[in-house]
């Protein structure tokens, strides 16, 4: 059970909004998650969906929390490591296969989670989980988006085999356009105090702009749907 006083009011408004708009079956539709096509729903917010498979699935864990009382919303990404075969020092979310020991996709965005940067799954509130993509390896990547309702009980554990770094980065870049630029593929910078600027691009932007246009309950500024001949 998590409970909800003083600066968290505003984690339990999210949480009690995603309830409300939890997607459904009959609004999707068949996209490329890594195409960062995302269409309108007609609950007048944007829609990331992808093809179902459910023998290759995946789940990315969208931790978000508030940074002091009244403060900007952030969300942990980090840096994957170099050492790993698939997407060596992309920034991503912390994620990973579903496991024959994981009850749904929210096991395994927790597990991975703990596994990769040693966050406490009893300090996160699970608040919804959204439309899977389509990623270019052909999984089933499911988002989950968790509440993180005490931030300074958590203490960071990097597992150098998978994380190289990691960072809070402010959630509300994911709806807004950069120096008026509006952008057609995704691409936000992650900064590191160690080791510079990395792009965040890909399916990892597209999921957060999703999850944000929810949050946020508006479309994104700049242009999130690619023209159909980049296609």
């Amino acid at each position: 059970e998590h409970n909800y006083c003083g600066n968290q009011t505003l984690l339990q408004r999210i949480a009690e909004q995603l309830q409300v708009n939890k997607p459904t079956s009959s609004n999707e539709q068949q996209v490329d998650g890594d195409d960062d096509r995302i269409i309108g729903s007609n609950l007048g917010i944007m829609e990331s969906v992808a093809k179902q498979n459910e023998h290759r699935r995946a789940a990315v864990l969208i931790c978000v929390f508030e940074e002091g009382h009244g403060g900007e919303l952030r969300v942990i990404l980090t840096k994957r490591s170099m050492n790993l075969s698939s997407y060596p020092g992309d920034v991503a979310l912390p994620e990973g296969k579903m496991e024959d020991g994981d009850a749904d996709d929210s096991a395994t965005a927790l597990r991975e989670a703990m596994e990769e940067i040693g966050l406490d799954p009893h300090l996160v509130q699970v608040a919804a989980h959204l439309e899977p993509f389509n990623s270019k390896n052909q999984l089933n990547v499911v988002p989950v988006i968790g509440l993180l309702a005490k931030m300074e009980d958590f203490k960071p554990v990097l597992n150098p085999d998978e994380v190289d770094a990691f960072s809070m980065y402010n959630w509300k870049c994911f709806s807004r356009e950069w120096m008026g630029y509006k952008y057609i593929q995704h691409h936000f910078d992650f900064e590191t105090s160690k080791q510079g600027v990395f792009p965040i691009c890909g399916l990892t932007a597209s999921i957060l702009i999703r999850a944000a246009s929810i949050i946020y309950q508006r479309v994104p500024l700049f242009n999130s749907q690619l023209a159909s001949s980049s296609s």
